[in-house]
């Protein structure tokens, strides 16, 4: 177990919420572009960015660009 593996679950589920709020604000500012009418290729941006959101945080992706000494942490 990590030695601190409190710390990296609270670290974890503070980082989980905090996408949780990021994702609900984008949805929340879609749904009055797209009932507003705005410009689609404004919509297109905000989907992607919440797009990138989910493989970043959810999916990992930032760490396949990482070398194995950077992810295992030695």
């Amino acid at each position: 177990m990590h030695p601190n593996g409190r710390d990296h679950k609270a670290g974890g589920l503070q980082r989980g919420v905090m996408v949780l709020v990021v994702l609900a604000v984008l949805t929340a500012i879609e749904y009055f572009a797209a009932t507003m009418e705005w410009p689609v290729l404004l919509l297109w941006i905000i989907a992607l960015g919440k797009a990138g959101t989910v493989l970043w945080f959810f999916m990992h992706i930032g760490k396949l660009f990482l070398g194995e000494e950077e992810e295992t942490g030695s």
